[in-house]
Formats: structure tokens, C-alpha cells, sequence
């Protein structure tokens, strides 16, 4: 088990092999034995002969389910293989056997063992709750596969070639994806089977090397630490000259061609994506006109409407009985006197034995007793709870008819109206919120029971019933015969007053809205006068009712119209059904009944059951009702029950299937034939045709029909027509698809309190081609889709929320379901449960299958079943699937009756609570109207970029500058303040005791403080210890290896006293040397270190075993310990010649995974002190905190050098101290009173997290944060907006001034070019469009508009400094509000990278730049951002307009995709919005793919959820196609000191499968 796991998580070349072996396993024997394969089957190409002439029942078409014989399999197994539709599982198997010759190997999705493991629990559900096929819908579809027929799919060679040529086509990585040109392939010719060893031999995947690899994989086995700077395998900046980063694609660290490291499954991602489905895109559009969604182009050959326009249909004139009662009330009361002891009702037990008879007479009193109870004895006599016209909420279970229809009567007769509804089982039933907003929306309060139904409610552990989701509050009133009251002699009920409305009905939109159906007492009647013309009722008939008698068929005829006609109605509960297929028949057979009144899924379940019963007969029977006969799917039903029991007596003219609606109740019914007529004709139509709305007879291509029978003619005293479905209602031509409207007296008459949505659907007056209304007849929708054929007989073809329209076409989930299930899924699906229903993404409908997976299923199975769905829907409906998601048995919301809860499934995909345990996105498709990829336009310097002075092509010239440094007039001064290492020690002379540094711990304790003196006198032991210990040179570099403190800082002071190069470098992190040690090895040899400073305990890791696991630890430099230092002081303090000289080297690995060390000469060091002195007015009186990491950039600066330079003090605040006591940086601003403080974003974001629900324990301990006037974030990065202001928004109640918090910006080439100090005004937000954006230009628009972005500006532009935005690749300077890359002019820019042999060319281009053309002589260093300035309306300092600077992202982590360039934290923005459980994402691309990295917080359950949202979000907003989507636990994604992501070290992991990632989903 244990390898297996491993197996499977492997993404790895040998994984793949592995992988491929097992796969092979089971099929080696048979094709060494060619004998033994051709018995077992015929070969994969054609169907077995035998599938299509055995009788559906016979025991060997059950498939493999039914070897184990016996009743289990009946209530299991054998349900999956109840839908037949022979013809459509041949055209489903055919149309997958078209693709087999294209051989394509999917990337199976890799997933971690230990999740999803289903629980026994699950395993073994009892046939019971398991809604086995109560699954109405999937129930009509008959398809499965016959066992010959699954035979012969999986015959060997199908396998073997499926697995043999997965992935020989070579994949060169071109940019298919960008630019759909079609690269043409040689197709693989199929092996032979015969010689095994061939196949295997040719079997090696070919990969090219990708070209567009930016970085090379690292040495296996370090695993990535999450919150460290990594790069073991970082490029330095300075290589051999020869040796530049291209060069060393070819080979990973340990030597091993990079080929064989690339993950076989993208490679086998990136095959499948080579050839487009669909048409390939039209080339390319020019850059200046904005982007739109891709419309495709109307296809000429469209199939379009040709016949003349409909005539409306009429039906036979309702005929007038003269003893038809003139109420309901009426005709029960004439039953109740004259014929007391006729049955009116037999129930039945679970066993299927008749339970009692209620008769005509006993349903009168008990009616009228339940009246006059309701009216008089609820309440006062002044002031009764119930008045006519209330609405009363009837639940009652299904199996419990007579008291339904007791309470029913009784609301009639009290002329209150009843509204029945479900059960409720639990608080948070599927849609029991929607049927909540029904009953509060009509008022009701009292809701009739039973009493053992009231027992069986869910109740508060108080025993009170619960209140359940969404519902108003409710009296619960139980109608049992021993609580009702007899009325008084004088008590007459209501004179009957046929103007009352009765609601009764309720339908479920698609989108899962329940809406009340009122039906006026007027309509009831006439429709059931209607009812009993059309189906030729008479008096004293027997009918045996399946359905469910609270609503629809099963009321219309089994409650209303059976009472009318004094029929006796014996109904078949669902609980029966379920015990006892055959019930309905054995009832039907003895009590000798007339009428039958069934779904198609009681004639499956009776014929799958029919072999235990020999006696039944049927030929009793004159009307068998088929009530979902409008389903086209009910045709295989109908034939399959006919073919078994026309030899018992059923005769084929019988069969009656009808339509019907909420709306407009009976549609349409077939009346029962005369014997021995000829049955009515079947219509074979073109799916294709069907998704353009047109009629068309199929003739060519067999696969794709759809059978479709007639519901007979349109019912007694209606008018019908067709009208087009969505637009005005125009009538349709006689061969379109339309929706069916019809105009009766007996029909419902509004959607209770809804009186918009009523217009539109009660009150519809057809026009004609030219837009005239027919007349003034109004019609009402019944949201049925069909037409009327020859002879005016009503043809459905499906129903209108069924109905998913993508690009244009219409297709029928209904469909869609039949065909997923023609695609054997005995192995897979789980009793035939799939939904199917669209969800809009990206300004189209997208389609999404669901199904329930068995237990038993293998991973394999599943996804070899998901990806031959895809083939067959792709082929008969000529549709693409958006995403096929399995999910575990039992766990889909169910209706009452068990079928699925399509719009729950669907809310909950769409919120990400569907959890399902496989999934499978194909975005790439059927996502057909992406933008068109763009083409750049050829660089050069035309004449629109022409410079008039400060002006680019009639825009300002978008250049900022800091305000002028000044000069030092004091001669004294100009001394102190040239070089670092003598202003400490004129500080030392003149204030010895002025305390420069004082460092906290995690309980806000000083434990160390420096005054001038002491840091001076420590500065000089650490030279002399250099010098006697060290035998070092005067420019050597010595690596300084400390914790955060003053040790680091006295260390710094004492190299420049002692003449060497310091080098400031984060020690390993004790717990994970593996990861971190590399990190400090390479810095130490790249910049050739002479000498390591560091203290005793750091000394011991760097010589440990631990360490020497990680690097050779033999061959250090000498390290030096200072904590204990020698007395002496040394002979003489160094000074540098020039103030050129080199006085520190500052190291830092980039989010790009570069480590690059940067040379600050002297008087750098000393101007850019100076200039963040004159910026933020520090003074030695002054105090300021600094929560920051001391090693590299503005944040050593702030640590070691600031202080010094301006006298303030300093308390400093290790970031490590913060985890340990988060309030510790708060509460010492509070504290000190510090008005000035410094942090980096981990540390802002250590305290939103962490502190954000803790505010009020704060300030009661007495934190208060008015005193901060500026809060700096120090970083190299866009601003993150969001942090910021949640972090003032949180704080703002600890008097956070909302103005404090800022940025910082700074580069390498120049540590820091923007900071938010005190004198400049407020930093300013600009919004900005991101498509603009994406087409590197800048446009302003207002907030919140759509696809905008805010900015914030990075801080005001330091003194001294002047930047300028530059185009990069012309290099020539650009507009105001231009996006650009920054460039910088100061005289505090580094002078240049620390390299080993000096790379000039790299030293020019960066450091000491010129512009094309404006100003050629300015020498500039180039930062590496994109960014762009714009002229705000405030003042600056200096009285001017202020010039601000917005950066927007780094040029080297930009994705250039599609022709655009997008930048990684805005797509990770949207993904991690996308689901509740993303704690951080991170994107980078491979071989054109994008890989989003997501962190899962939630349980691993949720994991797969993420996938279509991930897909989604990033589709929405960014108008691209996620190629892979990995799920990883929280803290895999690295993140460097300064809290930036290190998305190359990650993708690194990522290809080098170091990862261990929960789940990996290849998008298809």
C-alpha cells in the first residue's frame, strides 16, 4: 500500500512508467494468448451482434452486476443498468470508437493518498436512504452498456495502444496556446499487439527541451522551507562570462538532462492541447483597439427554420354532462349521502398489503368535521385563527394518503386554501429555504399534520419543533380523527364560492426558486372536467395511482378528478416501490383496475422485477397514464414494459403518455386507441438540428438521433401554439423548436404575489413574424420545448430549465445525461446519479456533469470513464463539457422523492461545498471566445515619441525628483559626515553616553542597549580581533553571520574599522538547515568571504553533522566567534582613501529566485543617510522602532547604518521576538510614544491576523497607537493596498491615525528611492484599468469600476533623487501616466553588482544607462519595475504640484501570455478571493501553461473543490486559461524575509516533484 501511495503521487518520468505498467498488467496474459482474447470478445471496433437482440431483461444484458445474483443485486446493482436505449448506447459507442483512432493520452490527475479515503460508513449504505433510482430524472434515460458490449471497449489493444502511444508525439513547446496556428502531427501508426516487447521498446516519451524554461531545476531532496530566503540553486548576477543563465538550461544541478525532470503528465497536458477542437482562432488584432470578447461568426450552413408559420391548434369542445357537480365540494358531498359505503381510498402497508379502505362516506364527515374544526375550535368565537381565504401548509407523508386527503377536503370545504408541501426531514433540507420564502410569502402560520408525521419532525432538544431554515414561524395543528370536533346540528358550511383562488402548486425554477401556483376553484373544475372527457372516466372504476398524490398528475387525477368521477383509488407509496417493484402490477392484477397512473421509472423497476411474478395479468388495464411521457427519453421505457408484458395481456394501445406543467397543469395526453389500430408514429430527429431550434428528420448520421414520441393531442377546450422561447413571444415556423403556450379555462391564473413574473407567463399574447399580436386571446407559458406534428399530435422534446444554451445552441441536460450514461458506467456512477446543469463563466454558459461515484469505483476507472464522456458528448452533441466532477455516494442534495436537487448541486459547485473526489476541467475546449492574442507592434523610435523640450508627443514628460539635498556649509561637519566609521567615532568623543540602540525581547524587556561609547569600544575589540585572529588584507569581504541585534551592528563598525568589506547574511535556521545553510554557502563563495564573524552557538551549527549533511563544512573560511574579544584596543583605526571606496556589499535573493549582491561605496552610504535624515527629521532627540529584518536593502540600512549617522535612538524589534508575542511591536509604540516606526509587510500582516479580533483586549491594556505619525512598510514591491488598509481600518480604534501608514520603495540598483516621510503630502490612490494595464498602458478610471485596480503611490521620492519612466525596450522616456520601467538618477544608487569576473556589459546596462534620445549625457540606473508617475493636484513641499510615483510590478516576474503581459499578485489576487479555504496562492508559467499554486487551509476534502473555482475566477477577470491547478498544505509556498513569494523557487519544487502536493488537476 505504501508504494502505492507513492506511485501515485508521482509526476515524475519513472512515476509515468510505473504507472504504465500497472495499467498494462491485467491485460498481459490475453495478448500473449491471441486464442484466448478473440474468445473473450469481439475486438474493440465493432459491437457485439448479441448486444442488440437480447431482450432487456434477460439476465446476461444486466452486465457484470448481475452475476451475483440474488434479490441484493436487484435493489443495487442491476439499477444502474435501467436505462435502455440500445440505439443510443451503439451511437455512443460508436462515436467513442471514432476517436480511438486518435490515440490521447490524458494526464491522469495526481492526488495524495491519504485524502478522500472514503469511510466504511459510506461503503455499505443500506438500499434504503440511498435514493437507489428514485432518481427520477436519470431514471427515464435508458442507456447502459450490454456485457458484450463493455467486452469488446475493453479489449487489450484498445489499452495497450491507448497506453503505448500516450505521449510519442514529440512535443516542441510552441506557443500553440498563444497563437492558434495549427502545428500539423504524424499520427503514430497502431502497433501490433502480438510482440509485446516492440510496444515497450517504443515506448519512451519523447520530450524536447522546452525553450522557454527560465530557470533550471534544483537538486532533489531539499525541501523547500516556506518562510526562508532560498535559493540553493539561485543564479549569482556574476557567473563566468561563458556561463550565462541560458546556458545552463540544459542540464539540472546533479547533470541530469532537464527532459527526463519535466513532469510527463504536463507534458502529456501539453499534447492534448497541441490540436485545437475547435476552429482555430482568426489571427491576430491590432493593438490599438481595445480587447472584446471573441463572437464566433454565424456558420453559413446553420440549419434554419423553412416551413410557413404555425397555425394555432384547437381541442374537441369540452362537452357539457348534465350531472357534473358544480364544485369538488359538491361532488363529494352527493358521494358522502348517496353512496356512503363506496371505496374511496385503499392505502397500502410497506409490505404492498392493502392497509385500510376509506370510503366515500367516511371521507365526507371526517372532511367536515376537519372544517368545522378548523374554522370554530382554533381560537375564540370573536377571534378564530383561521378565516376563509387564509392559506394553510398541508404536510403530510407520502405514505399516508387518506389523511392528505382528509385535510385537502377539509380546506376545500372551510374555503381555506391548502398549499401542500414536503416533509421537512432535517434543518437544512435541500431547497427547504426556498419553500420557506413560499409559505412566508403567502402568509401561511398554521400547517396541518398527522400526529405520527408531527412525532417524526425534527425537534430542539427542548422537544420543541425546530424552527427550520428560512421558514416563518408555524402553529402546528394535527387533523387525526380523535382530535376533531363534530359539528353542531346548525352548523352549515360556506356557500361554495367558485371566485376563490386555491393555491396548490408550487415549481422550483432553474435557478431553485420556489414560486406558488395559484389555481382558481373554477380552473380545478374545468380542468378536471377536461381530465375526465379526455381520459373517458366513468363512474365505479379502479385506479392504481404510483405517484405522489400531494402535487401534479398524482393530484390531478388520484385526489381531484378520481373523487369527481367516484373512482376507487388505490395508491402505491414510494416506500412500497422501493421494497417491492412489482407492487403496482400485483394491485393492477387484483383489484382488476381500469386506469394505471405511473412514471417511467414504475415501468423500468416493474420489468426489472417482473421474473419473479409468472401469474400477472394486465389486460384489465384500458389507460396506462405515463405521466413523465414528455420526457423523449420515456420512449425506451414505454417499448422495453411492452415488449415484457404485452404476453400478459397488456395491450400496446394503451400506453398513454401526456405532458403536463405547474402552470398550465394538463398540456396535452394521448386518448387510448382502439384495438388493433395502428400505433402512432415516432419522430427520429437530428440533434444537431434540435440544438438550432430546427426540426430535422436525421438521416446521415445515426449517432446522433433522438427518438421522440407524441403526448397525444392537446387537452378538451384549449388553443395551443408554439412561440420562440426567450424574446418577445413570436410564433414559430411549423419545423422550430418553441416553447408550447396555451390558453384554457383550466389553468393557473398568477405566481402568487409576483406580479412581473406573472405577466410574463399567464398573460402572453402571441404575435406573428411582423411583431402584430394575434388577437386578444392571452396564453400562458408552460415551459415545455416542442412542436406540433402531423395530424396535430404534440411532440415534447424537453423542458425549457432543462434547457443550457452555449454559444448560441440549445441543448437538453436530459440529453446530456443519456449520453454520459450510454458510456458504461457500471463501474463508475453510482445507481445512474448525475446532474447536469450550466454555470456562466466568461460571458458564456459553460456545462457541468456531476455524478455520484461507487465506492468500489478505482481511480483509474473513474477517469478513464470522465474522459470517454467527454469524447461522446464532444462527438453526438458537439458540445464541449466545462468540468465532470465524481463525488462520493449519497453526498448530492436530494428532492423528497430522492431524485437530485439540480439547483442545490449547482449552488453548491459554485460555492465550492460540492467536495467532490475526482474532477476534470476542459477549459481549453470549449472555451471558444477568448480575446484574440496579441501581436506586439515592431519597436522603434517614430515620430509620435518626438521631444519638445519636457514635453513626449504633446504629453509632460513623466520624470519626478526628491527635493535638492542642500549643501553641509561647516567644515566640521563635512568631516563627520564622509565616512560612517568616524561619525560613530565623533559621536563616541562629543556624547559618549547618548544611548544609540536599545533591543527588546519577546516580553518587550530591553535586553541590550548601546550608548555611542559602548558601540565605539565594541566596534574597536571586533577589529582587533579581525586583525590578530583573521590574517586579513585591507578590502577583504568578511561575512557577518548574527541574529538581529547590536552584536551585528558593533561587527559592522568593526570591519569599516578595520578596513574590510562586511556582508551581511541571515543565519540558517537551526530546525531546517537543509533548506537554509545552502543559501549562507553560496553567498560566502560567491563573494569570496576571507572570514566569517559570528557568535558561539551559530559557530557549533556551522560545524555540526546536521550542517555537513547539507555543504562541505570542511572547507569554511576562518570563522571568528566574538563573543569572547580580546582586551587590547587595535593600533590604529582605518580611513579610506576616497569616499569611492567600497564599504559594504549588500546580498539579496529576488522573488525570481536571483541572488544578486549590489557594491554602496562611502559617500552612497552617507548620502543616503543623509537624505532619509532630511526626509523623516531624525534628529538625536528623536526615538523611532524598527520591526524589520536587519540583513540586506533599506532594512540594514534603518538597523546599522540611520542611527548612527543622525544620532536618534533606535529600538529594535526582531521580527522573530513578533511570533513569539505578537502584540510586542504595538504595545512598544505605545510605550515608547514613538511617532516614527519602520516594518516590513510580514510583520503588518503578522499583526492583521493575529491581532485583528484582539483589539479591545488591547486597549483595555491600555495600548494606545495616537501618538504614530508615520508607519513605514520597507519594501521592493507594488504596494500591497489591501493590507494597508485593513491593517488602519483594524488598528484605527487604538488610535491609528488613518494618514500614519505608508511605503517605501527601494531596488537593488538603488536601496531607496521613495519613503513616506513627514513633510510631503498624504500618499495618493489612483485606479487604474487592468486591461489596459495587461497592454502596458495606463488608463485612469473611476473606483470601482469593473476590471480596475487600485494603486497606491510607493511613497514620496527621497531627496536628491530624480527618476524618470522609460519605455524598456526603445529606451526612450515616455508620457505622464505612461506605464514604463523606472529609472534612477542619485547619488546614492549602488555603483554596481558585486561580480566575480566583472560582466561589464551587465554593469553598463543597469547601472550606467542613457536614454535613446532627451537627455543623452545623464548616466541612469534601471531598476527593473514597471511603473508609471502621474501629476497629482496636491501641493509638495517646495510649493509645486506633486509629482507621484505608482509602481506597478517587476519586469523579470512579469507573465507574458497570450501576447500580454500580466503581472503574478494580480491573478493571485482573484485566486485567492475565489474560495474561502485559499490562504495564499502563487502563479508562475511552464511551457505557456499558467500553474496556480493554491494553500489550502480548509480539510483536504475541500481540495478538488477549488479547482473550477481557481479556473473560474482566473477566466473572469483575467481572461486565461489555467493550465494546471495545484492544491499544497499551508507554508509550502516560500516566502523570503521581506514577505515576497519566491514563485521560481516554487515552480522549481514543482517540476523537480518536491512538492507533495494534495492534488494536481491538468486542465484539459
Amino acid at each position: 500500500m505504501k508504494n502505492r501511495g507513492k506511485e501515485e503521487s508521482d509526476i515524475t518520468q519513472k512515476g509515468y512508467e510505473k504507472k504504465r505498467a500497472r495499467l498494462l498488467a491485467p491485460f498481459l496474459p490475453q495478448i500473449t494468448n491471441v486464442q484466448q482474447q478473440s474468445s473473450s470478445g469481439p475486438t474493440s471496433g465493432e459491437p457485439s451482434p448479441a448486444s442488440s437482440d437480447r431482450s432487456p431483461a434477460s439476465p446476461e444484458a444486466s452486465g457484470p452486476s448481475s452475476s451475483s445474483g440474488g434479490r441484493r443485486n436487484r435493489s443495487g446493482g442491476a439499477r444502474d443498468d435501467r436505462y435502455r436505449s440500445d440505439i443510443h448506447t451503439e451511437a455512443v459507442q460508436a462515436a467513442l470508437a471514432k476517436h480511438k483512432e486518435e490515440k490521447m493520452a490524458l494526464p491522469m490527475p495526481t492526488k495524495r493518498r491519504s485524502a478522500f479515503v472514503q469511510s466504511p460508513v459510506d461503503n455499505c449504505t443500506p438500499p434504503d436512504t440511498s435514493s437507489a433510482s428514485e432518481d427520477e430524472g436519470s431514471l427515464r434515460r435508458q442507456a447502459t452498456l450490454s456485457a458484450a458490449l463493455a467486452q469488446s471497449l475493453q479489449s487489450p489493444d484498445y489499452w495497450i495502444n491507448r497506453s503505448v502511444q500516450s505521449s510519442s508525439t514529440s512535443s516542441s513547446a510552441s506557443s500553440t496556446l498563444s497563437h492558434g496556428e495549427n502545428k500539423t502531427q504524424t499520427q503514430p501508426q497502431p502497433q501490433p499487439t502480438s510482440a509485446l516487447a516492440d510496444i515497450l521498446a517504443s515506448t519512451r516519451i519523447e520530450n524536447s527541451v522546452p525553450p522557454d524554461v527560465t530557470s533550471y531545476t534544483p537538486e532533489r531532496g531539499s525541501r523547500v522551507d516556506s518562510r526562508v530566503d532560498l535559493p540553493p540553486n539561485a543564479m549569482t548576477r556574476g557567473m563566468p562570462r561563458g556561463q550565462s543563465r541560458t546556458s545552463m538550461l540544459d542540464t539540472t544541478a546533479d547533470g541530469v538532462p532537464v527532459n527526463s525532470r519535466v513532469s510527463t503528465k504536463i507534458q502529456q497536458l501539453l499534447n492534448t492541447l497541441k490540436r485545437p477542437k475547435r476552429q482555430a482562432l482568426s489571427e491576430f488584432f491590432l493593438d490599438d483597439s481595445e480587447e472584446i470578447v471573441e463572437v464566433p461568426q454565424p456558420d453559413p450552413n446553420t440549419p434554419r427554420p423553412e416551413g410557413r408559420q404555425i397555425i394555432p391548434v384547437k381541442g374537441e369542445p369540452l362537452g357539457v354532462v348534465s350531472n357534473w357537480p358544480p364544485a369538488l365540494q359538491a361532488a363529494l358531498a352527493r358521494w358522502g349521502a348517496t353512496q356512503a359505503k363506496s371505496p374511496a381510498l385503499t392505502a397500502l402497508d410497506v409490505t404492498g398489503k392493502p392497509l385500510y379502505t376509506l370510503t366515500y362516506g367516511k371521507l365526507w364527515s371526517r372532511s367536515l368535521k376537519l372544517a368545522y374544526t378548523l374554522l370554530n375550535k382554533l381560537g375564540t368565537k370573536n377571534e378564530p385563527v383561521l378565516r376563509p381565504g387564509d392559506r394553510v401548509a398541508l404536510v403530510y407523508p407520502n405514505s399516508d394518503p387518506a389523511m392528505f386527503w382528509v385535510a385537502f377536503y377539509g380546506c376545500l370545504l372551510a374555503e381555506v386554501i391548502p398549499v401542500p408541501i414536503e416533509v421537512p426531514l432535517s434543518r437544512q433540507d435541500a431547497g427547504s429555504l426556498q419553500i420557506g420564502f413560499l409559505l412566508g410569502s403567502c402568509g401561511v402560520g398554521l400547517a396541518l399534520t398527522s400526529e405520527i408525521c408531527l412525532k417524526g419532525l425534527p425537534k430542539t432538544p427542548q422537544g420543541e419543533i425546530m424552527q427550520f431554515k428560512g421558514w416563518p414561524r408555524m402553529k402546528w395543528v394535527v387533523t387525526d380523527t380523535k382530535y376533531l370536533t363534530k359539528p353542531s346540528k346548525d352548523w352549515q358550511f360556506e356557500k361554495i364560492n367558485t371566485k376563490i383562488r386555491i393555491i396548490m402548486l408550487y415549481k422550483a425554477s432553474k435557478e431553485g426558486t420556489v414560486m406558488g401556483v395559484a389555481v382558481s376553484k373554477i380552473a380545478l373544475l374545468t380542468h378536471c372536467q377536461a381530465l375526465t372527457q379526455a381520459c373517458n372516466y366513468c363512474e365505479g372504476e379502479t385506479l392504481v395511482n404510483v405517484l405522489d398524490c400531494k402535487k401534479d398528475m398524482g393530484l390531478w387525477h388520484g385526489v381531484l378528478t378520481s373523487v369527481m368521477n367516484r373512482i376507487h383509488t388505490i395508491t402505491v407509496p414510494y416506500a412500497v416501490m422501493k421494497a417491492c417493484p412489482m407492487s403496482w402490477v400485483q394491485r393492477v392484477h387484483i383489484h382488476k383496475a381500469r386506469v394505471a397512473l405511473v412514471k417511467c421509472r414504475d415501468l423500468h423497476w416493474a420489468m426489472m422485477a417482473h421474473r419473479d411474478q409468472r401469474d400477472t395479468n394486465l389486460s384489465s388495464i384500458r389507460m396506462l397514464i405515463v405521466a413523465d411521457g414528455a420526457n423523449p427519453w420515456s420512449v425506451s421505457s414505454c417499448d422495453a414494459f411492452l415488449n415484457v408484458f404485452q404476453s400478459h395481456g397488456l395491450k400496446p394501445e394503451v400506453i398513454c403518455p401526456c405532458a403536463s406543467s405547474p402552470e398550465a397543469l394538463t398540456v396535452a395526453i394521448r386518448r387510448p386507441g382502439a384495438r388493433g389500430a395502428a400505433l402512432p408514429a415516432r419522430a427520429i430527429l437530428s440533434m444537431g438540428g434540435l440544438s438550432h431550434g430546427v426540426i430535422r428528420v436525421n438521416t446521415e448520421d445515426k449517432n446522433s438521433a433522438l427518438t421522440v414520441q407524441d403526448v397525444g393531442h392537446v387537452m378538451p377546450g384549449a388553443l395551443m401554439c408554439i412561440v420562440k422561447p426567450d424574446g418577445p413571444p413570436q410564433l414559430c415556423k411549423t419545423d422550430e423548436i418553441g416553447e408550447i403556450v396555451l390558453n384554457s379555462r383550466a389553468g393557473g391564473t398568477m405566481y402568487y404575489g409576483l406580479p412581473g413574473v406573472t405577466k410574463n407567463t399567464f398573460e402572453v399574447i402571441p404575435v406573428n413574424q411582423a411583431g402584430a399580436p394575434l388577437g386578444e386571446i392571452l396564453f400562458t407559458r408552460t415551459g415545455l420545448l416542442g412542436f406540433v406534428g402531423p395530424g396535430s399530435l404534440v411532440f415534447v422534446v424537453g423542458k425549457n430549465e432543462g434547457l443550457l444554451t452555449v454559444s448560441g445552441r440549445r441543448h437538453n441536460a436530459d440529453d446530456l445525461v443519456a449520453t454520459a450514461l450510454a458510456v458504461e458506467p457500471v463501474k463508475t456512477v453510482y445507481r445512474g446519479r448525475i446532474a447536469v446543469f450550466s454555470v456562466t463563466v466568461f460571458y458564456d454558459e459553460r456545462i457541468v456533469i456531476v455524478a455520484e461515484q461507487r465506492p468500489d469505483a478505482s481511480e483509474e476507472d473513474s477517469f478513464q470513464w470522465m474522459s470517454r464522456v467527454l469524447q461522446a458528448i464532444d462527438s453526438i452533441h458537439q458540445v464541449g463539457l466545462y468540468c465532470l466532477a465524481l463525488v462520493p455516494a449519497n453526498t448530492l442534495p436530494k428532492t423528497p422523492l430522492g431524485g437530485i436537487h439540480i439547483s442545490e448541486t449547482k449552488q453548491n459547485f459554485l460555492e465550492g461545498n460540492l467536495h467532490p473526489c475526482n474532477i476534470l476541467l476542459c477549459p481549453h475546449t470549449c472555451v471558444t471566445n477568448l480575446p484574440k492574442p496579441r501581436q506586439k507592434q515592431p519597436v522603434g523610435v517614430g515620430p509620435a515619441s518626438i521631444m519638445v523640450g519636457n514635453l513626449v508627443a504633446g504629453k509632460r514628460m513623466a520624470q519626478a525628483a526628491g527635493r535638492e539635498l542642500g549643501v553641509l556649509e561647516e567644515e566640521g561637519l563635512v568631516r563627520k559626515h564622509q565616512f560612517l566609521s568616524e561619525a560613530l567615532q565623533w559621536r563616541a568623543q562629543t556624547d559618549p553616553d547618548h544611548v544609540l540602540y536599545v533591543l527588546l525581547n519577546a516580553k518587550g524587556v530591553a535586553v541590550c542597549t548601546a550608548t555611542c561609547s559602548q558601540l565605539h569600544k565594541r566596534a574597536e575589540k571586533i577589529t582587533s580581533a579581525l586583525m590578530e585572529r583573521g590574517g586579513l588584507n585591507t578590502g577583504d569581504n568578511v561575512v557577518l553571520l548574527y541574529p538581529p541585534g547590536i552584536d551585528l551592528i558593533a561587527a559592522f563598525y568593526g570591519c569599516l574599522y578595520a578596513g574590510v568589506i562586511p556582508v551581511t547574511v541571515r543565519p540558517p535556521h537551526p530546525q531546517n538547515l537543509a533548506a537554509t545553510l545552502p543559501t549562507v554557502r553560496m553567498i560566502i563563495d560567491v563573494s569570496k568571504a576571507a572570514c566569517i564573524l559570528t557568535t558561539q552557538p551559530l559557530m557549533r551549527i556551522l560545524r555540526s553533522r546536521e550542517a555537513a549533511a547539507s555543504v562541505n563544512v570542511k572547507t569554511w573560511p576562518t570563522i571568528i566567534d566574538t563573543d569572547d574579544l580580546p582586551r587590547r584596543r587595535p593600533p590604529q583605526l582605518y580611513k579610506p582613501p576616497t569616499a569611492e571606496m567600497l564599504a559594504y556589499l549588500d546580498f539579496s535573493v529576488s522573488t525570481t529566485g536571483m541572488l544578486t549582491g549590489v557594491k554602496m561605496s562611502h559617500s552612497a552610504v552617507s548620502t543616503l543617510c543623509r537624505s532619509i535624515k532630511l526626509q523623516c527629521e531624525l534628529y538625536s532627540s528623536r526615538q523611532i522602532a524598527i520591526c524589520l529584518d536587519p540583513y540586506c536593502g533599506l532594512g540594514f540600512v534603518q538597523w546599522c547604518l540611520s542611527s548612527v549617522y543622525s544620532g536618534h535612538q533606535s529600538i529594535l524589534i526582531p521580527p522573530m521576538e513578533l511570533e513569539l508575542s505578537l502584540p510586542l511591536w504595538l504595545s512598544t509604540l505605545s510605550q515608547y510614544k514613538i511617532r516614527d516606526t519602520f516594518c516590513s509587510y510580514s510583520v503588518m500582516e503578522l499583526c492583521t491576523k493575529g491581532l485583528g479580533t484582539q483589539t479591545d483586549a488591547l486597549k483595555a491594556r491600555g495600548v494606545n497607537l495616537s501618538c504614530v505619525r508615520s508607519c513605514v512598510v520597507i519594501a521592493e514591491e507594488r504596494p500591497r493596498l489591501a493590507l494597508t488598509q485593513s491593517f488602519s481600518k483594524l488598528f484605527k480604534d487604538l488610535g491609528l491615525s488613518p494618514r500614519a501608514v505608508s511605503t517605501a520603495f527601494g531596488s537593488r540598483v538603488n536601496l531607496a528611492i521613495c519613503l513616506q516621510g513627514t513633510a510631503g503630502p498624504d500618499p495618493s490612490t489612483v485606479y487604474v484599468d487592468m486591461k489596459s494595464l495587461r497592454h502596458d498602458r495606463v488608463r485612469l478610471v473611476e473606483r470601482g469600476a469593473p476590471q480596475s485596480l487600485s494603486l497606491m503611490e510607493s511613497g514620496t521620492i527621497l531627496p536628491g533623487v530624480r527618476v524618470i519612466i522609460v519605455n524598456p525596450e526603445t529606451r526612450g522616456p515616455l508620457g505622464d501616466s505612461h506605464l514604463g520601467e523606472i529609472w534612477v538618477q542619485s547619488p546614492h544608487s549602488s555603483s554596481g553588482y558585486y561580480t566575480i569576473y566583472g560582466e561589464e556589459s551587465l554593469q553598463a546596462d543597469h547601472f550606467n544607462t542613457r536614454l535613446s534620445f532627451g537627455e543623452p549625457h545623464t548616466l541612469w540606473a534601471r531598476t527593473g519595475y514597471l511603473g508609471f508617475v502621474k501629476r497629482t493636484e496636491l501641493l509638495g513641499s517646495t510649493g509645486d504640484r506633486h509629482d507621484a510615483l505608482f509602481v506597478v510590478g517587476q519586469l523579470d516576474e512579469t507573465l507574458e501570455l497570450r501576447g500580454l503581459r500580466y503581472h503574478p499578485i494580480d491573478i493571485e489576487t482573484s485566486v485567492s478571493r475565489a474560495h474561502r479555504s485559499i490562504a495564499e496562492s502563487a502563479v508562475f508559467t511552464w511551457t505557456n501553461l499558467l500553474v496556480v499554486v493554491a494553500e489550502l487551509a480548509g480539510s483536504e476534502q475541500e481540495a478538488l473543490d477549488l479547482v473550477p473555482l481557481v479556473t473560474n475566477v482566473v477566466l473572469e477577470e483575467h481572461h486565461l486559461i489555467v493550465g494546471v491547478v495545484v492544491v499544497v498544505d499551508p507554508g509550502v509556498i516560500p516566502i523570503n524575509s521581506r514577505g515576497e513569494k519566491q514563485r521560481m523557487h516554487l515552480r522549481d519544487s514543482f517540476l523537480a516533484d518536491q512538492l507533495d502536493p494534495i492534488y494536481v488537476a491538468y486542465n484539459m
